[in-house]
């Protein structure tokens, strides 16, 4: 796999928090949060331009990386797949070469294929960012991120004491993944009472070394029981199409997330989702709208990890 730093240990590109350096992923944070309390600097990436590269549908992810760009003073192009010339045959490889001969300083690439974002990252020219906005099942490193910030400024910088409880289709899930990966590199898990719980059905769970050191389950009420924070995860429709799932109201009988169970877990424990939520099935809307959602607030510091990230990538090539 193409390496994520340079000679000097410095941040290339952004493909995955897997591996990702303590101290990589601390000063992300760090400057995130740094953005949010009012810390920026103007015009940081004046004369840059920025490619939002997508090969697959988004809204909120693509629009976030626009406006993160734009704050930070840089040309924003935008990619639609189904428009361009990837219509006639034309491979990825082929367009961002292209795009990236008119100047284009860094890309921000989602692709429904694992590995794919890496692959063009392979095939970009010296001085070029790849940033991977979501790839298959495998990775979206700035929604992990953004949920490891909202975490923090809800619990705490100290994560050595947390229960975290993530529920659902975590077998295709890129969010968890890139989640867990944050999680472990924050030392959740590895020692103490800190713990990452897992939770779904069985079919929707993956069978490799994904959940490694994770406590799993399939019984969300147990699960529940004295957890800091529970990330809720999307269920896709066409799990059911694929008989994963039996109905959209078994799944919410059973992984659903209610006022009444949200009692289980610990005082003042939060909620957190990637969007966009299925109301009804994976939460309920006195859940997501609740006092103990933070679901607009991982939208909101979505912006700010994004600056972060690019200006991290960008500032002073």
């Amino acid at each position: 796999m193409i390496s994520q730093t340079d000679p000097e240990g410095r941040l290339r590109h952004l493909l995955t928090l897997e591996h990702l350096p303590r101290e990589t992923l601390l000063h992300l944070l760090e400057r995130a949060q740094a953005i949010v309390d009012g810390e920026i600097v103007d015009a940081a990436l004046a004369r840059r331009a920025v490619c939002t590269l997508f090969f697959e549908p988004s809204t909120r992810t693509r629009m976030s990386f626009q406006r993160a760009a734009q704050r930070l003073g840089a040309d924003v192009l935008n990619f639609d797949a189904s428009t361009s010339s990837t219509t006639k045959g034309e491979s990825g490889r082929d367009t961002l070469k292209t795009i990236e001969a008119m100047g284009v300083d860094a890309f921000v690439v989602r692709h429904h294929e694992d590995g794919a974002v890496a692959a063009l990252a392979a095939a970009a020219g010296p001085g070029t960012v790849v940033v991977n906005a979501g790839d298959g099942r495998h990775a979206h490193p700035t929604q992990g991120l953004l949920d490891m910030l909202t975490l923090r400024q809800a619990r705490g910088a100290d994560f050595s004491r947390l229960k975290i409880l993530i529920v659902g289709d975590v077998k295709h899930s890129r969010v968890a993944r890139s989640g867990l990966h944050a999680l472990r590199t924050l030392g959740v898990g590895s020692d103490g009472p800190s713990e990452i719980r897992v939770c779904g059905p069985a079919a929707l769970l993956p069978d490799d070394g994904t959940l490694a050191g994770c406590t799993v389950s399939r019984d969300f009420d147990a699960a529940l029981e004295g957890v800091d924070a529970v990330m809720m995860l999307r269920l896709q429709r066409e799990r059911m199409d694929e008989g994963l799932v039996p109905s959209l109201r078994a799944y919410h009988d059973a992984y659903g997330l209610t006022a009444a169970r949200l009692r289980r877990a610990a005082p003042g424990a939060v909620v957190l989702h990637p969007g966009p939520m299925n109301r009804g099935v994976e939460i309920d809307d006195e859940v997501a709208d609740g006092p103990q959602s933070l679901i607009l607030r991982q939208v909101a510091n979505g912006v700010a990890v994004r600056m972060a990230v690019l200006e991290t990538l960008l500032a002073g090539r």
